[in-house]
Order: C-alpha cells, then structure tokens, then sequence
C-alpha cells in the first residue's frame, strides 16, 4: 500500500510516499480503508523531530482519519463497511490503517469522508478544552486566537454551538471572513486586540480566552480577562512560547489553564466515545462543520505539510486517498 514516510528529520520536504505492507490488526483494533486523513502542525513538527513523541526512522505520518471498516476485533459494534473516524497517532497518511477500537468513532451519513478526517483532533480539543477545562457557560463570551485557523475554527463553532459570544482574533480581512463563516459574532485586528475587546465588552472583558498560538499575544490577552476569566493554553503556532508573569493573576483572580487532550484522553479508556456522543448532535445538526482549505492526493503530502509550516493555511488542509 502506498504510504506517506518521514524519512528525515529535515521537515515536510524529507517526507516520501512509499510502497510498504498493509498493517496487520492487533487483537483490539480496527483496520480501516483510509480514504481521507486531517492535516495538523504536530504532523509538521514530526517531520523536524521537535514533537514529543519521537518515533524511529522511517514512520508513518498522520494522526487523524476518515474511512471504511474492513476489520473489527470480536464483540466490536463495529462491522465491515461502516463509516468511521479514528485518531490513529501515527500512520493515517496511508491507504490502510490498524487503529485501536477505542479510538474508533462511528461517521454519520451526513457527513463526508473528507469533512469527518478533520474531526478528530480539533473537535475533540475544543470540546475537552471549552467543557472540561474552560468550564463554559452559555451566555459567556469567548475570545478565540488563531480563529481562522483549524483549531481556532474548530473552538469558535463549537464555542457558538454551546451559547457562547466569540470573539476572534485575526491577522486578516480574508481570516475574518473565515472566522466569521465558522461563527464568530464579531473580529478584531491582532494589533490593538485588547483595546478593542474592552470596547466590545464594556469595558468587562472576556470569561475565556483560547490560545493555540502563543508568543508575543499571550500578556495582551491575560489583560483582557474578566475577573475570574481564564485563559486556555492550547498550543504554540507563533513557535515562541510565552511566560506568566504571576503576579497578574493574582490581581486579577485569573487563571491560566493548560488543555493537553491527549495525554488525557487517551489515558481513560472510553473518553473518547463519550466526547463523541456529546458532539453528536451538533454535527447532526451541521453546527460543526470544518473549514477546508484544500485537499490533496496523497502523492502531494509535501505541499500540504508545507502549506502547514508556512502558517498561512485557514480552516484544514486534507489528503484523500
């Protein structure tokens, strides 16, 4: 089967796609016929050897895909044929994938395979960062950073799907039209954010600021929390990470919270499904809808990747088998 590889750690133009045998199913997992996988900056980060995980030489990339069953371990719900979504870790830029069945969600009909491969990590990251670590309430407002981006995205529909007011940041004309078609009631400028959002609030700020980029935004936005807001560390796009100066939070009575979904999800067997089941009714209703940017066939990996690393790219980028 053919397969996108990282064979150096000299980023996304050290990826090849190969030719390398089918995976065979563990005892409590699910092989799938890929036939779309989300593109995300972890993948990019794989491919310069500066993620934690640190596989050998050479490894399949890709974490998150959409596709069909073709086997399922004894007792599984699942049967050959069914349409799924997984998050596979390592390997779902190839044609087959042997998945972990806990790992493994059930695709509504409504849904295509390619709009289902972005699911996975950026839904669920919203959902675990708004719900259990952001404690959202409906009526509360949320400021998104990176709101046209697929996490960001990702947080501003799911965001306005539970009652919330988003705000997104962006760098843009074009990304606030992006921001705006995933939700966000309003956007504002990176430069001068804060001032704007003290505008837009009266004056209050923000209950919850959610942040996958980091850098030298990080101080502007604690400033605009609301007395007891918090401030959710998602990730660090920009590449540089921030430092807290404590003493604001104090003050204030804010909170900077971290959201590693993986390292909690993946550590309680069933979390997944569960997060599933709650989204379920938002995808049915087409309230979380990803944005893509564009698609491309496997053998074109290296620019996908690449439209990644240039940080450029709004909503998702996916490849389809």
């Amino acid at each position: 089967m053919r397969s996108v590889q990282v064979v150096r750690l000299d980023g996304p133009a050290a990826v090849e796609v190969r030719e390398v045998a089918e995976p065979q199913r563990g005892t409590d997992e699910v092989l799938i016929d890929v036939r779309a996988a989300g593109v995300n900056f972890p993948d990019v980060l794989l491919t310069k050897g500066l993620y934690q995980y640190k596989p050998e030489l050479p490894f399949g990339l890709g974490a998150e895909l959409a596709g069909l069953v073709l086997e399922a371990p004894d007792g599984s719900p699942l049967r050959p044929g069914d349409r799924v979504v997984a998050f596979s870790g390592y390997g779902a830029f190839s044609e087959v994938a042997a998945v972990n069945a806990d790992h493994v969600l059930p695709l509504p009909a409504a849904v295509s395979f390619t709009a289902g491969a972005c699911l996975p990590m950026n839904y669920l990251t919203a959902h675990f960062a708004l719900t259990v670590r952001g404690h959202l309430q409906p009526g509360q407002t949320v400021l998104v950073q990176g709101a046209a981006g697929g996490v960001g995205s990702a947080v501003t529909q799911l965001a306005r799907a539970l009652g919330a007011r988003v705000v997104a940041v962006v760098s843009s004309g074009a990304k606030a039209e992006v921001a705006r078609a995933a939700g966000a009631h309003e956007t504002v400028p990176i430069e001068g954010f804060k001032d704007a959002v003290t505008e837009l609030t009266g004056g209050r700020g923000v209950e919850l600021v959610v942040d996958p980029v980091g850098g030298d935004r990080f101080t502007d936005s604690l400033r605009c929390l609301a007395p007891l807001g918090r401030l959710l560390v998602v990730g660090f796009a920009a590449g540089d990470i921030p430092t807290v100066r404590v003493n604001r939070l104090l003050f204030g009575n804010i909170d900077v919270v971290g959201v590693g979904w993986g390292g909690y999800a993946l550590a309680r067997p069933g979390y997944l499904g569960q997060q599933w089941a709650e989204l379920g009714s938002h995808l049915e209703a087409g309230a979380l809808d990803p944005l893509i940017s564009g698609t491309f066939p496997l053998e074109r990996a290296v620019e996908a990747l690449a439209l990644i690393d240039g940080r450029t790219v709004t909503g998702k980028v996916v490849l389809e088998t």
